[in-house]
């Protein structure tokens, strides 16, 4: 089944993308930029509006954590900002997600249907000026893309995406089963103390025949505070250990993601099945081992393949 295109869906929700201001890309840059970092990050999720007879509000969720951003890859129209979480007792590292931004993009990823992203063009109307945003899991696989200006209303730093389709996330797929999409507006804000991601998320269940039912929607709003008090030394570890293998499996994705028609998984909603093996492979690169571009390619080879979108 599937969804519209966010594309045909930003008619309905307007341009992030529209902006009175002058566009200075070397301020956003410098914006996008600043989210580098160490935080401890709050993430808060509370559903508000109710859109169904004798739906219930689910429980608000709360939680938080030690989040490192790393500049990964840095240029006047591209940065890519990788995030890791650290464990301030144990150490322990997990590669969280990751978030590039484009100038001006041509095309973007968008999910289309279960376990398929479809790669289509953003209009120039909409891509003058904008940086597009994509967001990805923590095996480089695709989640969203947004589309936006900066805005610096007030001399407060803010980017707004278009309104866009993404997959459940982690925290909901385990446990719902009454929707199985999200359409969502991301904003982010740069604070005196650090920067915010809220999120506008609308929960919809998509049904065979091609209608959409709305099932409430809730506010996420993720709080990175700068932070001196945590040893993000693993992390650093951790990454300066992986970064050439994780650069080889982004660079398979984007053989996928970098063109139509897209990609599709062939894997559970979790994404275990290719998260466990290149986790593994990063671990042993890590501890001395050689980069084994072999073993990656049988990992895509497997559960990886263009969409098949019509």
């Amino acid at each position: 089944m599937k969804l519209r295109s966010a594309s045909a869906l930003l008619l309905l929700a307007g341009s992030g993308a529209a902006s009175a201001q002058a566009v200075d890309p070397a301020r956003d840059h410098a914006s996008i930029l600043a989210m580098q970092g160490q935080y401890t990050v709050d993430f808060a999720f509370d559903e508000t509006v109710l859109l169904q007879p004798g739906y219930e509000r689910a429980a608000a969720m709360r939680s938080g954590g030690n989040e490192v951003v790393i500049v990964v890859e840095d240029s006047p129209h591209r940065i890519v900002l990788q995030h890791l979480l650290v464990d301030g007792k144990s150490g322990h590292v997990t590669k969280h997600w990751r978030q590039d931004w484009i100038y001006e993009a041509a095309h973007r990823f968008e999910f289309s249907a279960e376990q398929t992203w479809a790669v289509r063009p953003v209009p120039a109307a909409v891509s003058k000026g904008a940086w597009t945003q994509c967001v990805y899991e923590v095996s480089d696989a695709p989640r969203y893309c947004g589309t936006g200006t900066w805005s610096y209303t007030n001399n407060v730093p803010t980017w707004t995406s278009d309104l866009g389709w993404r997959p459940l996330p982690r925290r909901e797929y385990t446990r719902r089963s009454d929707y199985n999409a999200l359409a969502v507006v991301n904003r982010h804000t740069l604070t005196p103390n650090g920067w915010t991601h809220e999120q506008f998320n609308t929960k919809v269940q998509r049904n065979a025949d091609g209608s959409q039912l709305e099932i409430a929607r809730e506010f996420g709003f993720n709080d990175y505070l700068k932070t001196t008090e945590v040893d993000f030394t693993p992390a650093l570890d951790y990454w300066k250990g992986t970064a050439p293998f994780w650069a080889q499996v982004r660079q398979r994705w984007d053989t996928f993601l970098g063109r139509a028609p897209g990609v599709h998984l062939k894997t559970r909603l979790d994404g275990m099945a290719m998260i466990i093996p290149l986790f593994e492979q990063a671990e042993a690169v890590k501890g001395g081992a050689a980069l084994d571009e072999a073993k990656i390619d049988t990992v895509f080879a497997r559960f990886v393949e263009p969409a098949a979108i019509r």
